[in-house]
């Protein structure tokens, strides 16, 4: 006949420290706060004459990151991006007064981005791809919308690389489509717009 051994204070007190310490063995999440500026921008598109771009470098992002203790990206919390439309150049005075014109500059001044949620997904040890949603001003009309940013870690000062490509239709945005030389040039609908910035820890 078996019989039940009773559990003394002794092994519940040790079984409650073996517990705790495994809790402890798991990755600690830290908060990394980035506010980056510079972060170049870049705007391209297409004419019935020949394909088109405008870029910026004054581009500024606010980033919080969940990291773990292998550098490696747990999650995003806060992700803002603004860019003063201005601040984009084609190299041709023309072309940057019409777009300036068309993204309606004297009341919108700002392209902007704004973090709703975000999945972290780890492809390699260095890399990341992060779904974000949020969103997306441009021309004083917000849409939300989702853009995949691709998270590079370098291993030499501990940053981020964040790159990544988003392609809007400018009529969705409420801005007219371009046109040059009295109209015998059109700009085409869709443009993409892509954007890197430096994420330090």
């Amino acid at each position: 006949m078996s019989h039940i051994r009773p559990i003394s204070v002794h092994s519940i007190v040790l079984l409650l420290l073996t517990t705790i310490m495994s809790f402890s063995a798991n990755p600690v999440v830290n908060d990394v706060n980035s506010r980056q500026q510079n972060v170049s921008v870049t705007i391209k598109g297409t004419s019935t004459l020949h394909d088109w771009e405008m870029k910026s470098d004054k581009g500024h992002v606010e980033v919080l990151l969940g990291m773990g203790n292998n550098d490696n990206i747990l999650g995003l919390t806060t992700l803002k991006f603004t860019i003063e439309a201005e601040s984009l150049k084609s190299g041709k005075n023309a072309m940057d007064k019409n777009a300036y014109k068309a993204l309606k500059t004297g009341s919108a001044k700002n392209i902007s981005f704004v973090l709703s949620s975000a999945k972290v997904s780890q492809l390699n040890p260095t890399t990341f791809q992060i779904n974000t949603l949020g969103k997306l001003t441009v021309a004083g009309t917000t849409h939300e919308t989702g853009i995949l940013v691709n998270v590079k870690f370098n291993k030499a000062d501990k940053s981020f690389t964040a790159t990544g490509t988003k392609k809007i239709k400018m009529t969705e945005y409420n801005v007219k489509p371009p046109s040059f030389m009295m109209g015998s040039v059109k700009t085409g609908d869709e443009i993409s717009i892509s954007f890197t910035t430096q994420i330090v820890q």
